[in-house]
């Protein structure tokens, strides 16, 4: 029966997998192509990826997204590995209520935390750029943090940092020779993941940012309104292949490390 039933499940995989990146690689497959209109393909070029480098507004605008996630990454990943160290490493009152919260932000829909950011800064009278734009992203990126450092922190052994405190070591000392070296992998998998939802981020980066802070999502997507331009095609590529890579990095350093097998 068993036997049966493989092909099948093998099959709808397969699907599946098509269903979710065929669209990708036509789209990645026509950024190749020499025709202005998609729909055609006329033959091979790389003309709209030389293009790229002429377009000051879309260089601009890598800049602002580059700035804007490097700045929150680094601020969601410092926030965030505190976080998960007093969570893993310390009686919290409450702890599994604080944990359950850190999933909310995780399953809320784009637009509402958009909107409700907007909402806070408007509140608080901060005037809308590039600063809102970081600390949104560093909001919404936390809980993604703080999640991979907890799952990383769940498979150390605890034994060592009560061993180094032991023979004397503060918990500073503790932190910086024993816990930060061991928990290195998860935090640049965390950091990377963070960098990668920053990036891509188009629905919350609309919705705080002010004048002159279009990041390079919304460029593209003011590209796509305005007219059919085949460097959307290329730009759309060069990010997907960027965040795949990031993704995937982030996937490797936060798989846990499998014990050698005794000699």
């Amino acid at each position: 029966m068993t036997g049966r039933i493989r092909p099948w499940l093998t099959a709808s995989v397969a699907a599946v997998y098509l269903l979710l990146h065929l669209p990708v690689a036509i789209l990645m497959a026509f950024s190749f192509n020499a025709s202005r209109f998609s729909a055609a393909w006329t033959g091979f070029t790389l003309d709209w990826y030389r293009q790229l480098m002429d377009r000051d507004d879309l260089l601009r605008a890598t800049g602002r997204s580059l700035f804007v996630g490097v700045t929150a990454t680094v601020l969601a990943t410092v926030i965030g590995t505190l976080l998960a160290l007093a969570l893993a490493r310390h009686r919290i009152r409450g702890r599994r209520g604080v944990e359950a919260l850190l999933y909310a932000p995780v399953v809320t829909p784009e637009v509402v935390a958009g909107v409700s950011l907007l909402m806070l800064f408007a509140f608080l009278r901060i005037p809308l750029g590039l600063g809102t734009i970081v600390l949104a992203h560093a909001t919404f990126s936390l809980p993604f943090v703080v999640i991979v450092l907890l799952a990383r922190l769940s498979g150390m052994d605890g034994s060592l940092e009560e061993a180094a405190m032991i023979l004397g070591a503060d918990e500073l000392a503790t932190f910086r020779r024993v816990t930060l070296p061991q928990l290195a992998p998860g935090v640049l998998a965390a950091a990377l993941l963070a960098f990668t939802l920053s990036f891509d981020d188009f629905v919350i980066t609309s919705l705080v940012a002010g004048p002159g802070s279009s990041t390079l999502p919304m460029m593209v997507y003011s590209m796509v309104r305005r007219n059919v331009d085949p460097t959307v095609n290329a730009i759309s590529a060069i990010i997907v292949v960027v965040t795949t890579a990031l993704v995937l990095g982030a996937e490797r350093l936060a798989r846990p490390e499998r014990a050698e097998p005794a000699r």
